[in-house]
């Protein structure tokens, strides 16, 4: 059975959020993966699962590993759903840094 992910619930777990660090400058087996985490590598191997599914991780064969890395165009997707909120709370902090530099404390 193969559901249909979001991309959003997926990152929500820092689990899944850390496995993409990981292979956010490299390409790295499920096993190399798991060494990195104190957890069972069914664990891993179902974390990776999720990612690959929503498609923020694939896959290549090399002889007889497969290799995980990050699907850059996905992120990117996700990073400009991102984008105008991080910008709309950049200009609320911007706003708010002016008027309290403006601020003169009662003496």
């Amino acid at each position: 059975m193969n559901l249909r992910r979001d991309v959003f619930q997926a990152i929500a777990d820092p689990t899944r959020r850390a496995i993409l660090l990981l292979v956010a400058s490299q390409s790295l087996t499920a096993g190399a993966i798991a060494a990195n985490f104190n957890t069972a590598r069914p664990t891993v191997s179902r974390h990776l699962q999720i990612l690959t599914e929503c498609e923020l991780l694939e896959q290549e064969q090399s002889g007889r590993e497969i290799y995980y890395y990050i699907n850059a165009k996905k992120m990117k997707e996700v990073s400009d759903f991102i984008e105008p909120f991080r910008q709309m709370w950049d200009e609320r902090f911007n706003k708010l840094e002016a008027i309290m530099k403006n601020y003169q404390p009662k003496k």
